[in-house]
């Protein structure tokens, strides 16, 4: 597994930024498929500003973005990914919907002659084989520092609950396996739920928290996995007047969580760096298409924000990254 910075460092001096063709000649620019999970969380314009940060960097590379609009709808994934393959692209970078699902696709794929690199969230397949490369977090590293935060905050004692995101997710189910085995591991943390999910929306998850709160009447700290699980989770505490009493820990940022921090309803946020993900994960691929080796892991890395800290130059660049530089 190779840091990120020395990763892109490698990167960027294995391309260049004149190279106009696969051969280096005249030919027509490499196209590169980008297809993420959805389309409409920051996370994924996050992804989206990073992927177009490549191309603008690359001469030669011309990115195709699209992905189904809904983050539980596989079978239209599947879609894109058969019809960029029959279309004809030089390269796909997909973040799977489901670890099994995509496996077929991105296997016939590499078999049509199209290499295909995974962001964000893992394949039940193994890389150097059944794909070029994985590009994400260390998800379980994630999970593991949300677990740390939670706590902290509770001063070492307390009732907590995991609302999970939606079966067939690697991404997330390796947030929740990171939290949860630092969560056993401390003595004096009560795990009350850890089985239950909150589905793909705000709206689903909202729905399942008020469930959770009415069953739990004495809870001390709950943990999201993903941004719409959180954003969910604070509706319900906010309707049930029990932010602050509960603690809430998150993983993923966005406009109403950073301000839920800032008023004291949330008590950490896991970073990753989405924008960084999808420009290596583009510039990785575009090394791979110019016949540069290129390695079989990459950890684009995570850290937390916390009302102690959100007011560092860096946090906030993860708290709010600059995708307006990148997308209209």
């Amino acid at each position: 597994m190779l840091a990120w910075a020395v990763v892109a460092a490698t990167l960027a001096g294995s391309l260049g930024c004149g190279d106009s063709s696969k051969t280096g000649g005249g030919e027509q620019a490499l196209k590169v498929a980008v297809i993420p999970k959805g389309t409409i969380h920051e996370y994924w314009k996050s992804i989206h500003a990073g992927a177009v940060k490549a191309e603008r960097e690359i001469k030669g590379i011309q990115i195709v973005w699209k992905g189904p609009v809904k983050e539980d709808d596989r079978e239209q994934q599947i879609n894109v990914v058969e019809n960029f393959v029959t279309g004809g692209v030089d390269g796909i970078v997909l973040a799977p919907l489901d670890e099994v699902a995509l496996v077929k696709p991105v296997r016939d794929a590499m078999r049509a002659g199209i290499a295909v690199l995974i962001m964000d969230s893992g394949l039940r397949a193994e890389a150097g084989r059944d794909y070029v490369s994985y590009v994400a977090t260390d998800n379980e590293a994630g999970g593991k520092l949300a677990a740390d935060r939670m706590i902290d905050v509770l001063g070492g004692a307390g009732k907590v609950l995991v609302l999970r995101y939606q079966v067939g997710s690697a991404s997330t189910t390796q947030r929740e396996d990171g939290f949860l085995a630092a969560i056993k591991a401390a003595p004096g943390i009560t795990l009350v739920s850890s089985d239950q999910y909150g589905g793909p929306t705000s709206d689903t998850a909202y729905t399942q928290s008020e469930n959770l709160l009415n069953r739990f009447a004495e809870l001390d700290g709950v943990f999201c996995s993903c941004e719409p699980m959180a954003f969910g989770m604070l509706r319900a505490l906010q309707s049930a007047g029990r932010t602050g009493k509960v603690k809430l820990v998150a993983f993923d940022p966005s406009e109403k969580l950073i301000q839920a921090m800032k008023d004291g309803q949330l008590h950490g946020i896991v970073l990753q760096d989405p924008l960084n993900m999808g420009y290596l994960a583009v510039k990785t691929m575009a090394a791979h298409l110019r016949g540069e080796k290129v390695p079989t892991r990459i950890d684009t890395g995570c850290t937390i924000a916390m009302p102690e800290n959100m007011n560092e130059p860096r946090i906030k660049e993860l708290l709010s990254p600059p995708i307006g530089r990148y997308l209209r």
